[in-house]
């Protein structure tokens, strides 16, 4: 089930406040800057520093070419 765009606006990452990468068909909210993703369970972002895992770099250059991934965060 896909994140409510209401919600996006409003996440961050916990650790660095920066926007993260909502790849919706990997099913995780992904920092590239950190090159972490959390999980998204069912509809809700598990935002826990102790949840992350360290993305690959085949699947952060799946993730940032992504075309349907969106930047959380207030729309610029």
């Amino acid at each position: 089930m896909a994140l409510d765009n209401f919600l996006l606006d409003l996440l961050e990452d916990p650790v660095d406040h920066g926007p993260l990468l909502y790849v919706e068909s990997a099913n995780v909210l992904y920092n590239p800057r950190r090159r972490l993703a959390y999980e998204v369970r069912g509809s809700i972002p598990v935002l826990l520093p102790d949840e992350t895992r360290a993305v690959s770099d085949e699947e952060h250059e799946t993730f940032t070419s992504d075309p349907s991934a969106r930047l959380t965060g207030p729309a610029t």
